[in-house]
């Protein structure tokens, strides 16, 4: 297949399969499974990091590897930044830290749930682009990484199901909804795949901030949600579950360096 077939089935296999498992589990009540899928995606997150995008990165950095991990530690900052201009929108219509409101009105359920199809179509279409980037690179690590975001994705799109069902959205509109906004991803990767095309020296660029986006994804937003259980036993449980992520992007990676 071409880099454009890979592209585009990754971008839209991705976001079909994760909004397709989200669905089922968002609406089958299985509220059980959800800390599982969050240590399962911070494992394959920080698999796709270290074990892949970053050693690619590395390789074609030559001696530029300071201005490689600039540019990680900037995406991280950046982002830390995206999520405050998120927060600081989402308090004029929700509940926050920041607000001593009163119970919300329905209009505020429903603004809450255009503001995360909007949310979430702008961050699918960030990682379209940064899957384009990986697949620039290789096959390989194009793989790895749609694997690492469909990982992540499924959990944030049952917070999104269940979200848009609060805001008063039947199940068969959030579903619509929700694949629309995937729609994005594929958007991201084809303007991303003929941007990049054109501007190669972004390429490793592209792959550094991918891996500052997965790094505050897997450290700000997911592992501080696994600190509330904290018995033995759910330790004991993320830590196996966090090492089947990172078995998986092992996995998947060598497994595509022996078929290429």
């Amino acid at each position: 297949m071409s880099t454009i077939a890979w592209i585009a089935f990754a971008s839209i296999a991705g976001g079909v399969i994760s909004v397709a498992l989200a669905g089922v589990i968002a609406f089958s009540a299985r509220a059980s499974w959800v800390p599982a899928l969050v240590s399962f995606a911070i494992g394959a997150l920080l698999g796709a990091v270290f074990l892949e995008i970053l050693p690619h990165a590395f390789h074609n950095a030559g001696e530029n590897i300071q201005g490689l991990t600039a540019t990680v530690l900037g995406g991280i900052l950046g982002f830390f930044l995206l999520e405050k201009l998120v927060l600081w929108r989402h308090c004029h219509v929700e509940d926050c830290e920041a607000h001593d409101h009163h119970k919300e009105e329905p209009i505020a359920h429903g603004r809450s749930g255009m503001l995360i199809v909007i949310g979430d179509g702008f961050h699918n279409f960030v990682d379209g682009i940064l899957i384009s980037a990986a697949f620039l690179e290789s096959t390989q690590l194009g793989i790895v990484t749609a694997a690492a975001v469909v990982a992540h994705e499924i959990p944030q799109e049952i917070g999104d199901f269940v979200i848009l069902l609060h805001s008063g959205y039947s199940k068969t509109r959030a579903i619509v909804l929700n694949l629309l906004s995937s729609l994005a991803m594929l958007v991201g990767a084809v303007i991303g795949y003929f941007a990049l095309q054109q501007m190669q020296g972004w390429v490793n660029s592209m792959l550094a901030i991918a891996a500052a986006s997965m790094i505050y994804v897997a450290v700000a937003d997911l592992i501080p949600g696994l600190h509330k259980r904290t018995d033995i036993k759910a330790t004991i449980e993320q830590v196996l579950l966090i090492g089947s992520g990172v078995f998986l992007i092992w996995l998947v990676g060598t497994l595509t360096r022996q078929a290429h």
